[in-house]
């Protein structure tokens, strides 16, 4: 089964290839995976006046009475706050609380967990190029920084995700939080780990703290590391998963 929908501003691309599973359960389980990430898209939205993001940000909801899910998110942007010395921010001065950096990846990961609690055991999801793949091999390539049209490294997940933070698609939109000012050590920057959660938040986090966090990311636990700096001088992790063509 193959299946494309934009929600939350990006495509989000499904394929199941899984003979041991009900072609009807796999519609059923995408179905509610699409409108999961749709419901994510409505309360977690710093855009949507109505969300519960903005309702809390205005002072309109106090934290006891936050969701469990938005807790959870608060509490995670806080956990990279603190491990990145405050590069990582979703509350920057002069600006809305913006908690999406922790959001995309989390919902992702939620996401591809209804699908393996349906019964699926092999399927990439791929959300605006951050991917989440089970029963691999799956090949997953890492666009240029610079070139639209290339490549800078293919990899091999059999179990896991990859995320990649860059300044191609938005320019430069992710801040430092200890300056105020956007992150332009990196042009990109790619982790794979366990769960998309971590791989993404990582990516952002690190990508905030510029040349530094190569290292930062590559110390926490389970993550492997590609990135490419400002001088075009590419990093990589001796376990990052590069395919042995690529190689």
């Amino acid at each position: 089964m193959n299946r494309v929908e934009h929600v939350m501003g990006f495509p989000v691309s499904l394929r199941v290839d899984d003979e041991g599973i009900g072609v009807g359960t796999i519609e059923e389980a995408a179905d509610a995976l699409f409108a999961w990430l749709r419901a994510v898209d409505a309360r977690f939205s710093p855009f949507r006046a109505d969300s519960e993001v903005c309702r809390y940000d205005r002072g309109e909801l106090q934290l006891p009475y936050l969701s469990a899910d938005l807790t959870e998110v608060l509490d995670l942007c806080e956990q990279y706050r603190i491990a990145t010395d405050g590069a990582f921010d979703v509350r920057l001065p002069g600006r809305p609380l913006d908690p999406c950096a922790v959001v995309k990846g989390w919902s992702v990961q939620r996401a591809a967990e209804l699908l393996t609690a349906a019964g699926a055991r092999r399927f990439i999801l791929n959300a605006g190029g951050d991917v989440v793949v089970a029963g691999g091999p799956w090949r997953v390539g890492v666009r240029h920084p610079e070139h639209a049209d290339q490549l800078c490294t293919v990899l091999e997940l059999t179990d896991g995700a990859v995320a990649t933070s860059a300044r191609y698609e938005r320019g430069d939109h992710i801040v430092d939080g200890r300056t105020g000012r956007p992150a332009t050590g990196l042009l990109s920057i790619s982790v794979v780990a366990d769960s998309l959660t971590e791989a993404d938040a990582t990516a952002t986090a690190a990508f905030a703290m510029g040349p530094a966090g190569v290292d930062w990311a590559a110390a926490r636990p389970g993550c492997e590391v590609f990135a490419v700096d400002a001088e075009r001088r590419v990093r990589r992790t001796p376990g990052f998963p590069v395919a042995l063509a690529a190689a």
